[in-house]
């Protein structure tokens, strides 16, 4: 389905609203809020901030699970000209303290499980911020339905652009403190608009799908997902998190027929003891992104859930996903299943050597994207913002290359990168190596310091429940299928990876450890 009408997303709640505002747009742990309901309800929202004398585009917070509040508050500040500051709710209370008082957010909508850790933070903040309490599952009473109770259900007389700034969210901060990525409205509407360009039906919608949202809302993936669905106008579960065996559990008494998930959650779907074949029958479609996947577990999802399957690749600062590697392109064994895709029709993809001259063939170097969902800017940073969107482009800081027909393999960060003796070695492709191994269920991979060679690889393993094995084995396994220059010297097994909450593995906290008390991190 698409409605090439919508630009805003103002304009989405609006127009599903009066065209099926019977029909349920969020299902969660139960409730069900109506297109209807949920326009009417961001309606008295909306009204309720400009009541509370919040400037315009002030950034308004929301700290708490998912729910249906959630997008309630989401379509709230597109109607106002607000800027919604999403918030992981994991965050510690320097974290969030960062994130309010470098967004100057004036609003913050906070669950009541999360109300002590907001106080804590506010209580240090230069500036005063108004706080609403969400009680997720009450149709009645105090909270947030009861704070915009008293305000008018009508439409707002406000006139919104796609590139008015609509979403705040703030990246993961693997290096350095978290900026705050600005989106605007078109962001969420730009990959819809290109594939129906060419008719292409690499992630499209049908008038009875059923989306999981697997992703959270404070991440790009979660938002960008859950946008697609409303401006389709069609159901979107929300889990309040992600939970494996509940997921399963969606899928079936709720007929899914397509959900968006990170690699990780995979996984952990399909290491449910209890889940079969026949749990999946609904699914028509999984899209699949935000950290890298290995082929023995992509080949295991494709053959157990026996739906199609698109990759997408993006950051952040794109607007989420600029590349995809369609359905047509998941055949096991194929040549390109290790690709992260192609871009969508009027995107571009480069490969930028270190002068930022355009590298050809299969040479590895910067993955740089061009995309009309690109960012506005990182909030309050300028010339961050110059450093990472260059004439159009936003430089990614991935490694990767192009194939023959314009297909982009990411190899890993560039940060990540080890180097032996002057040979680059990209972790991801030796921790794909490493999960063909039948003992082994993920692992990460980093460059230690090593007096001889600069860095010494070294792995990180974790085996699947019952299994064993020995660094010896693995080392074995591993022989023929890699260079003997990328085969780790030093194995250590763990019970989990540390990952942060959008599943990307935190190479960094693996490394730390090992290059204390050196001024460079790297050798």
């Amino acid at each position: 389905m698409y409605f090439p009408n919508l630009r805003t997303l103002d304009a989405s709640v609006a127009f599903h609203a009066r065209r099926r505002p019977d029909h349920p747009a969020v299902l969660c742990e139960g409730l069900t809020v109506t297109y209807g309901e949920l326009h009417r309800r961001s309606n008295r929202m909306a009204h309720g901030v400009h009541a509370a004398g919040v400037s315009d585009q002030a950034r308004i917070g929301y700290l708490g699970k998912e729910s249906e509040h959630y997008y309630e508050v989401l379509f709230a500040c597109a109607k106002t000209g607000r800027v919604l500051v999403p918030i992981n709710w994991r965050l510690t209370v320097g974290e969030v303290d960062h994130i309010l008082r470098d967004s100057r957010t004036e609003f913050l909508f906070v669950e009541e499980e999360f109300r002590a850790l907001a106080e804590k933070a506010i209580a240090a903040l230069p500036h005063r911020v108004q706080v609403v309490v969400v009680d997720h599952g009450s149709d009645a009473g105090g909270g947030i339905l009861g704070w915009a109770a008293g305000h008018p259900d009508t439409d707002l007389a406000r006139s919104v652009h796609e590139d008015d700034p609509v979403a705040q969210l703030y990246t993961s901060g693997t290096t350095g403190l978290p900026k705050g990525v600005v989106l605007a409205h078109r962001s969420f509407f730009k990959v819809r608009d290109a594939l129906a360009s060419e008719g292409l039906s690499w992630i499209d919608w049908q008038e009875g799908d059923v989306s999981l949202i697997g992703i959270p809302g404070f991440h790009v993936g979660g938002l960008w997902w859950a946008t697609q669905g409303f401006n389709a106008g069609i159901t979107n579960v929300a889990m309040r998190m992600f939970i494996s065996g509940e997921a399963v559990q969606r899928i079936r008494e709720l007929g899914i027929t397509t959900a968006c998930v990170v690699p990780s959650m995979l996984q952990m779907v399909l290491s449910e003891p209890e889940a079969g074949e026949e749990d999946f029958v609904s699914l028509r479609k999984v899209v699949y992104g935000g950290s890298p996947i290995s082929e023995r577990l992509l080949e295991q999802a494709v053959a157990r859930m026996g739906c199609d399957f698109a990759q997408i690749y993006g950051l952040t600062e794109t607007g989420n996903t600029a590349v995809c590697l369609p359905p047509h392109e998941h055949v096991v064994g194929g040549p390109r299943m290790q690709a992260a895709g192609r871009p969508y029709p009027g995107f571009e993809v480069k490969i930028a050597g270190p002068d930022g001259t355009r590298l050809e063939g299969r040479s590895v170097g910067e993955v740089c994207l061009r995309t009309a969902a690109h960012m506005v800017e990182y909030w309050g940073l300028p010339e961050a913002t110059a450093d990472t969107l260059v004439d159009g482009w936003i430089m990614t800081g991935d490694a990767g290359y192009l194939d023959e027909d314009g297909y982009l393999f990411v190899c890993d960060r560039i940060k990540d990168t080890i180097i032996v003796a002057g040979e680059n070695v990209y972790p991801a492709e030796i921790e794909n190596a490493l999960t063909k191994h039948e003992a082994v269920l993920e692992a990460a991979v980093i460059g230690v310091p090593d007096e001889r060679w600069g860095e010494a690889v070294r792995a990180f393993v974790v085996l699947r429940p019952g299994a064993d094995a020995t660094p010896r084995e693995l080392m074995m396994s591993l022989k023929g299928r890699i260079a003997d220059f990328k085969i780790p010297t030093g194995y250590e097994f763990i019970g989990t990876l540390p990952r942060n909450p959008s599943g990307k593995i935190l190479r960094r906290e693996l490394r730390d450890s090992f290059w204390q008390g050196r001024e460079r991190k790297v050798n």
